[in-house]
């Protein structure tokens, strides 16, 4: 088959075909039409570093337990599958590729030594499902503890702690888990002393204010100075990924707005948009712009902790509390329309849960009639104070090939001067339909960051603006049958409707098989779902790619040299939560 013929993304795929040989790959049709290549695993590194120029950004990798799949066409029969999807901002393009691997030799090569940032996706791959990387420099457990037996994402690990033997603690088990809590600098890569000095090692976290949730940094120090500061990530995992594939389409639904919490129905918009492309199904407009202003007020909310807690880490006090008094005024409006405040999900397949309620507009106009000066005021009481620029400018920088080549989007990206935002590159959910503007820094320093998020409440505001001005009539959900039930005063008329009622209610909707995958920009960078479908009424393989997640593995590069305060203003200007990072 010829590459133009499976394919609109013809130029890569032709290449790839003309330089290594259109019989190295097998082409995958998915639903949401990204170029999909199957290779063996000895053509990977070859075939990666031919992509790297044009796909500079490692965007996720991960794997599938493939063993009790059913629907495989146009793949390898493998036991696994370890996935490598890239992203080119250039091109504006992604593309994938997998590699089949067989049970009795779950092993690929290393590609650590093509992205950093691999380093800690093939860390999750083998903690989840025992896939090892050949020539990783670290291969140990990220996210479960070092104690922990078997690989939670295995299909054979059980979902539930009902399906496991009741825990507990003996004697000689303790004295295990505590040995294995013991700090040895060497397996992290430190070395006890250099050539004149011996290094003090300290503990931040994992439960401290500076560090933003239950995250640990063992850090190196020569004196004051931080020679190196290692991430420790795992201390929130709560297996959302694995909770995926025991839920049902739509019950899964509460389960995304705990992944950046702060973010609350933003969580639940990479979920539909992924279940939505692979049912075919299509969101009336009503529901596409509700669910825009929704997910912009969730953006201006996330942006406000932010913005007071940034403030604190450096040392105001007093701007946290006004931007909590803002934030609260905000959630306010979100409970008046959802019935819910941090964690509605509210969002449902095929559009929003209910319509809005009489008197939303007068909430929400006031609410960004009053922000503006507002915004004014905060602008004045921080970013112009001296002494926090003092603390960030100049701090935590990092170069927009640094950032690709880490994995950082979202605010984190566009600090470097690059204006990319996906909700203009590749407009999803609505977005073409509205002006807004995409800010950017130019040094990559925390300063930076915090700009770059602050302007974007004052653009979200726009949007929102925009909604309340254009909000279309019509329904707020598709009538789609993998959607609604239908209605409960038909059920009482015949039996076939009563029944199909009842299994849409109970089991949930039956999603023909396929893959996909919808980024969005979230509140801090590109967050996206990959959902299997295997054709029934639960996720097959649920991977939920975070921002947060690649952007703590940048701290080591961008804090060495410096000094303790200075990494407590770059953790607070990564702007990160840790369920985003553990899942």
């Amino acid at each position: 088959m010829l590459a133009a013929e499976v394919t609109n993304n013809a130029t890569t795929v032709e290449a790839l075909y003309q330089r290594f040989g259109a019989d190295t790959f097998v082409f995958q049709p998915t639903a949401d039409e990204t170029d999909t290549l199957w290779l063996e695993r000895d053509k990977l590194l070859e075939v990666l570093s031919f992509l790297k120029p044009d796909y500079p950004m490692l965007y996720d990798l991960f794997g599938i337990d493939e063993r009790l799949r059913n629907n495989r066409d146009n793949q390898h029969p493998g036991d696994f599958t370890v996935v490598y999807q890239l992203l080119s901002i250039s091109r504006n393009e992604d593309i994938r590729l997998k590699v089949a691997v067989a049970e009795a030799d779950k092993s690929v090569p290393t590609i650590t030594g093509l992205w950093p940032a691999a380093n800690w996706y093939e860390r999750e791959t083998w903690d989840m499902f025992g896939i090892d990387f050949a020539g990783h420099p670290n291969q140990y457990r990220i996210l479960l503890p070092p104690t922990w037996e078997g690989h939670a994402l295995l299909k054979d690990h059980p979902a539930r702690a009902t399906e496991m033997d009741p825990f507990s603690l003996d004697e000689a088990k303790q004295v295990r888990e505590q040995e294995a809590l013991r700090f040895r600098p060497e397996e992290w890569g430190m070395e006890a002393a250099g050539d004149d000095s011996e290094f003090m090692f300290l503990n931040l976290g994992p439960n401290h204010p500076s560090v933003h949730g239950v995250f640990r940094i063992a850090l190196q120090l020569d004196g004051e100075v931080v020679v190196d500061a290692v991430p420790d990530i795992g201390y929130h995992h709560r297996g959302a990924e694995k909770m995926g594939e025991r839920q049902s389409w739509p019950s899964y639904m509460p389960y995304t707005d705990r992944i950046d919490y702060l973010g609350g129905v933003m969580n639940n918009l990479p979920y539909c948009l992924a279940v939505e492309k692979l049912a075919g199904i299509q969101v009336p407009d009503r529901a596409k712009v509700i669910r825009i202003m929704l997910a912009e007020l969730f953006r201006i909310s996330s942006h406000l902790v932010f913005y007071g807690t940034f403030a604190q880490d450096v040392g105001q006090m007093s701007p946290v509390f006004y931007m909590f008094a803002d934030r609260e005024r905000l959630l306010g409006i979100i409970e008046a329309i959802t019935g819910g405040r941090m964690h509605p999900a509210w969002f449902r397949i095929g559009g929003v849960a209910q319509d809005l309620p009489e008197g939303w507009d007068k909430m929400v106009r006031d609410f960004i009639d009053s922000m503006p000066a507002r915004m004014d005021h905060y602008d004045k009481m921080a970013m112009q104070n001296s002494i926090l620029k003092n603390r960030t400018v100049g701090i935590g920088t990092y170069s927009t090939e640094e950032a690709i080549e880490w994995g950082a989007t979202g605010p984190g990206l566009r600090a470097t001067g690059l204006a990319w935002d996906m909700r203009k590159a590749r407009p999803y959910g609505g977005y073409d339909q509205f002006e807004f503007e995409v800010p950017t820094g130019n040094r990559g320093d925390c300063y930076d960051r915090a700009v770059v998020r602050v302007e974007e409440i004052r653009q979200s505001l726009r949007i929102i603006r925009q909604c309340l001005e254009n909000m279309p009539e019509g329904p707020y959900k598709s009538d789609s049958s993998l959607t609604s039930p239908p209605p409960k005063e038909r059920t009482m008329q015949d039996i076939e409707t009563l029944i199909h009622h009842f299994l849409n209610v109970s089991w949930g909707p039956v999603i023909p098989a396929g893959e996909a995958c919808v980024p969005i920009e979230a509140t801090k960078g590109l967050n996206s779902y990959h959902l299997v479908s295997d054709g029934g009424t639960t996720s097959y393989r649920t991977r939920i790619r975070t921002p947060s997640f690649p952007h703590l593995q940048m701290i080591p590069l961008i804090s060495r040299g410096l000094m303790i305060p200075d990494l407590i203003a770059i953790i607070a200007s990564i702007d990160f939560v840790m369920a985003d990072v553990d899942r």
